[in-house]
């Protein structure tokens, strides 16, 4: 069984691709030739991590994986995992919206977004302040939720199974992760000019939420016996059994999101230690200035 041998030519995802990649390096272009200097400083790294997750999920649709997706149904998950949570990820880390502003004759719109938003970016810990005094936000908490209720509702048998038979199921399955996948990732991580609005302890609870409702599908799939999904029964499976390909996809919807989640909750949890440790260092070091002095002042001297 040869599994690199079959790309497909799907042309709305290779027009999509093509839109939002052009796009973004005529903004890069026209932000480098411009003549205030960037305000990003690690723009460039930031413009591979989009494009790198661009194309992961373009190659997602039209490599072999698109291919083996209707024929295994670990290989379905895994593009999932990829079209809902890597992909996504790379996108918001690569903070591309003033690019593709730029690339699509949307500055002044954006210029607008930025004047409302100066005072906040202004200063970070002012609003990091906010952000712990406001609690739970409705927004993040909501996006968070529809995550979940998507990710389930595409792994259900009869929507699962739909994909497989409908070119149009599958486009809309294909468009929805990767729209709440970053919407969720611009929840959790700082993606220029846009901020989460989230204190990062609260946000790694967030992060924790989606995790366990992830893990319990793939778990669920795992030991499983039953047949879930019978339309991968008219494709024959020469090594898994389709009840042994369903129980290694449940392993991959299970584990390999729990990778990126990992590292995001680590460092999220770091950098609010660190924060948390700064202003108690500050607090300190404020108070020993205030407190008057226990030693007894010299004649003449203030």
């Amino acid at each position: 069984m040869n599994m690199v041998s079959h790309w497909s030519a799907n042309v709305a995802a290779l027009a999509v691709y093509a839109v939002a990649a052009a796009a973004h390096l005529l903004g890069m272009r026209g932000e480098a030739t411009g003549s205030g200097a960037p305000r990003q400083p690690h723009r460039l790294a930031r413009a591979a991590a989009y494009q790198a997750g661009l194309l992961l999920a373009l190659l997602a649709v039209v490599s072999p994986m698109g291919y083996w997706s209707y024929r295994f149904i670990w290989a379905r998950n895994l593009q999932d995992v990829i079209l809902a949570i890597v992909a996504p990820a790379l996108i918001v880390l690569g903070a591309p919206w003033r690019p593709l502003s730029r690339g699509l004759r949307l500055d002044g719109r954006l210029h607008r977004w930025d004047q409302r938003t100066a005072a906040g970016e202004a200063d970070d810990d002012d609003a990091a302040r906010r952000n712990r005094a406001a609690g739970w936000r409705p927004w993040p908490v909501a996006v968070a939720v529809a995550f979940c209720a998507i990710w389930w509702a595409w792994h259900l048998p009869a929507l699962f199974d739909a994909a497989l038979h409908s070119s149009v199921v599958y486009a809309l399955e294909v468009a929805s992760y990767v729209v709440v996948g970053t919407l969720l990732w611009l929840q959790l991580v700082d993606s220029p000019p846009l901020r989460p609005q989230l204190s990062p302890l609260r946000r790694v609870g967030l992060l924790l939420g989606v995790a366990a409702s992830g893990t319990v599908l793939g778990l669920i799939r795992v030991y499983s016996s039953g047949l879930a999904y019978p339309a991968y029964l008219s494709f024959r499976h020469d090594v898994l059994s389709v009840i042994s390909d369903q129980q290694v996809g449940g392993g991959v919807l299970w584990v390999i999101p729990l990778v990126p989640f990992s590292i995001v909750a680590v460092a999220l949890a770091v950098g609010w230690l660190s924060e948390d440790e700064s202003e108690a260092t500050a607090a300190d070091f404020d108070r020993l200035l205030r407190r008057k002095s226990a030693w007894p002042s010299r004649p003449g001297l203030r």
